[in-house]
């Protein structure tokens, strides 16, 4: 097994392990460079493998009631970690009160936290003093650096010569990390040179090793950072692809995401993520998701580039209504459609193929 950059880890995901607000635990139970995962805390689905409840495959990375009850398992089969990672991503990034109990435990047993969170830990003086005492570390991954490190937009982007796809989505929390890292991960499987460029904390706590975390960045800095991250990418590694992750959607009236990531990293192409039974933008009822249609035609007027395909997302519905929906998707858009989730990214990769 490769060795994980930070070693193992138990995620917190109380009470939102399968829902939309789980989406961090969600990434790092699927995939990670960064971690180790070695179990996940939600007592709903206490007992079960985190694989089979979140995608109906097993994983061996099991769900624990509580951080009492992890350790008193994990001890006994020799996986103890030393880090406790908060797989939480509630709307507005805000830490549940009974959430510090658990960190507090945790920084007292001498383990470090990761937090991707806006209610930043190192602000809490409790939370900071606890593990000065006991000789760990909180990091805060959603912090802002310093602003004399950051980068402003310079038209560098002009250099990268080499494929870059965007993987947009129609809504937030519909799986456009998840679709470009299989996308990464396929292309490297058929011989072909493939980085990821992270623009969430997800996606820096999975090892993205070009990251941004664009949410919490200076609004001037934005388009920058991104730029930076690609050309970094681009110069260091000299890959055929570089697949930049989306963040919320054009439309979504609380993360109008995509607009600096057309702009500043004007990719060549747009893959865009779509949940064809999601009837309204994620956390608000009563705004209607708009068209695929009508999102379609926004980011190509927007950027001048074309949508090559849809990804599939397929919550709420069973297997066999996956290779309909998609089928009814190119019918209605003309476009090609993939689950590459459920059926992998064969054919999508076959299809970027042939834009190299």
């Amino acid at each position: 097994m490769k060795k994980k950059i930070d070693g193992r880890a138990l995620v917190y995901c109380e009470g939102a392990f399968n829902t939309p607000n789980g989406k961090t635990a969600h990434g790092l139970v699927r995939f990670t460079e960064r971690y180790e995962i070695v179990g996940v805390i939600d007592s709903k689905y206490e007992g079960q493998d985190a694989g089979k409840t979140l995608d109906g495959k097993k994983n061996g990375i099991i769900i624990f009631k509580d951080l009492t009850s992890a350790i008193k398992e994990l001890k006994n089969s020799g996986a103890l970690p030393k880090t406790l990672v908060i797989g939480l991503a509630p709307d507005g990034g805000r830490l549940p009160q009974e959430a510090k109990a658990t960190i507090k435990q945790a920084l007292t047993l001498g383990w470090n936290v990761d937090s991707g969170l806006h209610d930043f830990l190192t602000n809490d003086e409790e939370l900071v003093n606890i593990a000065k005492e006991n000789g760990c570390r909180i990091r805060d991954v959603r912090k802002t650096p310093d602003r004399d490190t950051l980068h402003f937009f310079s038209g560098d982007i002009e250099k990268v010569d080499c494929l870059k796809l965007a993987v947009l989505g129609t809504d937030s929390a519909i799986g456009k990390r998840t679709t470009a890292w299989l996308i990464v991960q396929g292309l490297r499987k058929a011989s072909r040179s493939a980085e990821m460029i992270g623009t969430g904390q997800t996606a820096w706590m999975q090892g993205a090793k070009y990251s941004m975390i664009m949410d919490s960045c200076i609004n001037d800095f934005v388009s920058g950072e991104i730029e930076h991250a690609v050309v970094s990418a681009y110069k260091n590694e000299k890959p055929d692809v570089i697949v930049i992750e989306g963040q919320g959607s054009l439309m979504n009236p609380a993360y109008p995401g995509g607009f600096e990531i057309l702009a500043a990293g004007r990719p060549d192409y747009v893959i865009l993520q779509h949940a064809p039974t999601r009837k309204e933008y994620d956390g608000f009822p009563g705004y209607k998701l708009h068209t695929l249609k009508k999102q379609i035609q926004a980011i190509e007027t927007i950027s001048g580039v074309k949508v090559l395909a849809i990804t599939v997302n397929h919550e709420g519905m069973t297997a066999d209504e996956i290779t309909p929906a998609c089928q009814a998707i190119t019918k209605q858009t003309g476009l090609p459609a993939f689950d590459v989730l459920a059926h992998g990214t064969d054919e999508l990769i076959e299809l970027l193929d042939s834009k190299l």
